[in-house]
């Protein structure tokens, strides 16, 4: 009867580990299953490649090219573990580094992990329940968006889900060490991905303390040595990237300078349902009437809030999915107020537990409150679908165009200035010329150095900076030449005050970016290049 039918009504949603095979076996024969996987590839490969690499993309892609002993010391000033760009310059070696190339690192662990999450909802409750959440859980805007970046958020979700799913197998089996065995280390991956991997222990230690307080064989689990050798041996296996995380903190007031941190903005009361609103519509809500804005978000909690408390059974894996979702949100959220860190991409892999409940929910109405189920479910996936139309029709960045010119009239010589590190790993990537481009590296008001630290993305070029940094545009060679500058179109000019003797004969936009090429000799005195080449232009392209 499709999706809605429930042929496992009469099953146990909490079985033995026999059963839940067998559940498990006739899920994945299941024609919906796969129905639902091509969904998720369709909706994460489609304008995979339509916008341009950005400054995070782009430093992914400069951190990658180094040797794996060059990544684990570059990541180690950097802000992420190099889990990540390890794999990503491997699958470089393999399949090149087009662009449909890397971002498919990342669209196919999206993908996984959908497969992860029907698996996770079929061990804790229904067939049904299972294809219901693989649904949402495919169209969820948040996780589709960071399927097609090249960024760790994608992986680190799919490492996170299929711990809880070890996690859920060892709770059923506490005497199969196995399942420890594969949660340490899709745990110790998660956390050489990202250290918000945190929050999920976090979460799962909070849900073996709540089972604790139960009167029932699974209360003692958080007792067994078995789990603190498990924790411990993460810990352990942590602990050769440890003095990297204590150097990098210890040179935050460096990462602040360079704003790699400290540049999120503050949180107040409104943070929190905005972000859930971004989390379903990649919009933050602004615009909606007050009570739209603050009731649905609150609706939301309090259903997931119900879904953990009306949970009677033995071992409580709603609550388990519940405080997946919630803690780490709402930790992240309280934390940000000593130190903003409240960012959509830092809560992704929270937000993967929202459709799960959902559909739970959905899957439990269904059975007394039919109308009430199906009109939640379309609900949900109507917001959902308002924040895939916003990812699809959003306004692509097109900074390739921009590079691409400067590419296509590149003479011998010239010289290529990028205003600020945003633009220059971007512009590093497309670039096809032989030429360097420099980094505009101006002294700040104060008079103290502009140029990059050791720390953050200044690990990254700071090795060449004796070749790539400018402080002054003045500081150029004199003489005929040529200088493209590459900034923000946004006024104040990124490189003012411009030479007086040099001319500008070409300006184009391109979004929010432009380039600008410059005859450095002024017009009149300006002939040819030492191999014959005109150093005139036309004005416009």
């Amino acid at each position: 009867m499709g999706v809605l039918s429930n042929s496992d009504v009469d099953e146990q949603p909490f079985q033995r580990p026999e059963s839940s095979r067998n559940a498990l076996t006739r899920l994945f024969l299941q024609p919906w299953l796969w129905c639902i996987v091509l969904v998720a590839t369709a909706v994460r490969f489609y304008g995979s490649t339509s916008s341009s690499i950005w400054c995070d993309e782009g430093s992914s892609l400069m951190l990658s090219n180094y040797s794996l002993s060059g990544i684990w010391l570059h990541a180690a000033h950097d802000v992420h573990p190099p889990l990540y760009f390890m794999l990503l310059h491997g699958w470089i070696d393999v399949f090149g580094d087009s662009l449909a190339s890397i971002r498919a690192l990342s669209v196919l662990p999206g993908i996984a992990t959908v497969f992860l999450g029907m698996w996770l909802v079929r061990l804790v409750a229904t067939q049904r329940a299972a294809l219901l959440a693989g649904l949402l859980l495919a169209l969820l805007p948040t996780a589709v968006r960071y399927s097609q970046e090249v960024r760790m958020y994608s992986l680190l979700g799919m490492w996170l889900i299929g711990a809880t799913i070890a996690l859920v197998y060892w709770v059923k089996s506490p005497d199969k060490t196995r399942f420890l065995a594969i949660y340490v280390a899709l745990m110790t991956a998660a956390f050489y991905t990202h250290y918000f991997a945190a929050f999920c222990v976090l979460a799962h230690w909070l849900y073996l303390l709540i089972l604790s307080a139960r009167h029932s064989p699974a209360g003692t689990l958080i007792k067994r040595p078995t789990w603190w050798l498990a924790n411990t041996g993460i810990v352990v296996l942590f602990l050769p990237w440890l003095p990297g995380l204590v150097d990098l903190l210890q040179h935050m007031n460096e990462l602040k300078a360079g704003g790699d941190v400290g540049w999120e903005p503050p949180v107040d009361a409104r943070s929190l349902p905005s972000m859930i609103w971004q989390l379903l519509t990649q919009d933050e809500g602004d615009k909606l009437p007050w009570p739209v804005f603050w009731l649905a978000p609150s609706a939301l909690f309090v259903g997931v809030i119900w879904i953990a408390v009306r949970d009677t059974s033995p071992y409580k894996f709603h609550a388990l999915i519940a405080i997946y979702t919630l803690l780490p949100i709402l930790v992240i959220y309280a934390l940000s107020f000593i130190s903003p860190l409240f960012i959509e991409r830092y809560v992704s892999f929270a937000a993967l537990g929202l459709p799960l409940l959902i559909a739970l929910a959905v899957d439990h109405l269904l059975e007394h409150k039919r109308t009430v189920a199906i009109a939640v479910f379309a609900l949900f996936m109507g917001v959902e679908c308002v924040g895939l139309r916003s990812n699809f029709s959003g306004e692509a960045d097109h900074f390739d165009q921009l590079v691409e010119h400067v590419n296509q009239q590149f003479l011998p010589g010239d010289r290529i200035i990028v205003s600020d590190l945003f633009w220059y790993f971007s512009y590093v990537y497309y670039n096809t010329t032989n030429a360097q481009p420099m980094l505009y590296t101006p002294p700040t008001p104060e008079g103290l150095s502009g140029r990059p630290t050791d720390y953050g993305f200044g690990t990254l070029v700071n090795a060449q900076g004796a070749k790539i940094y400018i402080d002054h545009l003045a500081d150029l060679p004199a003489g005929p030449g040529r200088v493209w500058l590459i900034s923000s179109s946004v006024q104040p000019d990124d490189f003012a005050p411009i030479p007086t003797q040099w001319d500008k004969t070409q300006d184009l936009t391109i979004d929010d970016t432009q380039v600008r090429l410059y005859l450095t000799c002024g017009s009149d005195h300006c002939g040819h290049d030492p191999e014959g080449n005109s150093l005139h232009a036309s004005a416009h392209p």
